[in-house]
């Protein structure tokens, strides 16, 4: 019998308007492909980056979507291959937090982690009875059981930022504690951390060939114990990497420093001395700082979020990625707007994080949108999204160059990088 044949794809997706664009390897594909047996003949596209071979032979079409904003391509691919009679099953993050939209595109849905449940669905496709629905949200897979994801799928040259290599994703634990008002993840993963096995994380990471990782998981500043084993045991793989917030704590923040850690991407929501004191202290153990800056939230007004640009200036904080706070299903954020009567609209492709979706308490919704583009434009000013980027970027190479894993740029990205370097040398899901 001829092996199944599978073609896994990745829907494009709409980037913030004012940020540079680039595309990381994407995460959910690489890891949902780790639990396909290794018998599947499996193809994968980046629609983001590739065109999608709609006369590609195929038993089963599976989108893996991970943004609200990715549906309306998803949707388009699915129906597409649907008319062609191929099979199509969605999953994802997205899928998840809009089960029934989906369904009405696709012969199946998956909901929940695939860790040791995806065989049977390839197992009801073979003998013709494909349910409509898998949900296995309610059991959480023993967290052992995720093993190294399959990047051998991606086409490597594609991920690349005028030549420099970009991070490979890598996550090293699952679920959430916290619950922030605009996120999801306390619905998608569970309310639990579930931490993998360090000795099995870090393998994991070895064994990537690029040396720059950005490290997914949804916080680093849940078990201080884990960390100090997880950032001990990195130390020696002399790796760089970022990854969303580490717990503020001087004996966790110098191994991480230790262990390669360049930047992090750090919740700014207001201009207290607890947030300056929290960047600084970051700065100190030589970690730079992306701040992520929800704009529309409850409190907000224009001369607080004018106020807020004026303290990321005043703090030199290194880039700034600002957002529109965008209510997703199964945000605490969506429930609480919903019975307010806030919601304006229900365009998924809309729900990027760039637009206004809602209706802000303390402005209207063209007032908080002139106030996104005043918020990057203001705070670019005279440097540009890319410039600090690349100044940023140099701090990953003197870290590098440190430990002795520096790699050369490609020859025709030096002299962009050169230009962020001496600019650099004067001064030496949301929420995250």
């Amino acid at each position: 019998m001829a092996p199944l044949k599978m073609h896994l794809i990745y829907p494009s997706w709409p980037k913030l308007d004012r940020q540079t664009k680039f595309h990381l390897p994407p995460h959910g594909p690489v890891v949902f492909a780790a639990t396909v047996p290794e018998e599947v003949e499996l193809s994968f596209t980046d629609d983001n980056l590739q065109p999608v071979d709609f006369d590609a032979p195929a038993d089963l079409v599976a989108l893996s979507v991970m943004l609200t904003c990715q549906l309306p391509r998803a949707f388009e691919i699915a129906d597409r291959f649907r008319a062609l009679g191929v099979k199509v099953i969605m999953g994802g993050i997205a899928v998840m937090l809009h089960a029934k939209d989906c369904a009405a595109h696709a012969d199946s849905v998956f909901l929940g982690e695939a860790e040791g449940k995806f065989a049977g669905v390839l197992e009801d496709l073979a003998a013709g009875r494909l349910k409509p629905t898998y949900d296995v949200m309610a059991e959480m897979p023993d967290v052992s059981l995720v093993g190294p994801a399959r990047r051998s799928i991606l086409k490597r040259d594609l991920y690349n930022y005028r030549g420099v290599q970009m991070l490979d994703l890598v996550h090293a634990s699952r679920g959430c504690k916290f619950h922030c008002d605009p996120c999801c993840a306390s619905f998608l993963g569970g309310r639990a951390f579930r931490p993998r096995p360090v000795a099995q994380a870090v393998a994991e990471m070895e064994a990537i060939q690029n040396n720059r990782l950005f490290i997914v998981d949804n916080s680093l500043a849940q078990d201080k114990a884990w960390l100090r084993d997880l950032f001990t045991a990195m130390i020696p793989l002399k790796k760089t990497w970022v990854s969303h917030p580490i717990l503020d704590d001087d004996e966790i923040l110098k191994l991480a420093a230790d262990a390669g850690c360049w930047y992090v991407y750090q919740a700014i929501f207001d201009t207290s001395d607890h947030i300056r004191r929290r960047v600084q202290r970051l700065r100190d153990h030589g970690i730079g700082v992306e701040g992520t800056i929800i704009l529309g939230t409850d409190e907000q007004d224009e001369d607080y979020v004018k106020r807020l640009v004026d303290f990321l200036l005043e703090i030199k904080l290194d880039i700034a990625e600002f957002t529109i706070m965008t209510p997703f299903p199964h945000s605490p954020s969506r429930a609480r707007m919903e019975a307010e009567g806030r919601i304006l609209s229900n365009n998924w492709g809309d729900y990027s994080a760039d637009k206004v979706v809602f209706k802000p308490r303390r402005m209207t919704p063209e007032k908080l949108q002139e106030m996104y583009h005043y918020a990057w434009d203001t705070f670019y000013a005279g440097s540009g999204h890319q410039l600090k980027m690349g100044q940023l970027f140099m701090k990953a190479v003197q870290k590098e160059k440190a430990i002795g894993t520096y790699q050369r740029f490609d020859p025709g990205n030096r002299r962009a990088f050169r230009r962020a370097g001496a600019a650099n040398r004067p001064e030496g899901e949301q929420g995250k």
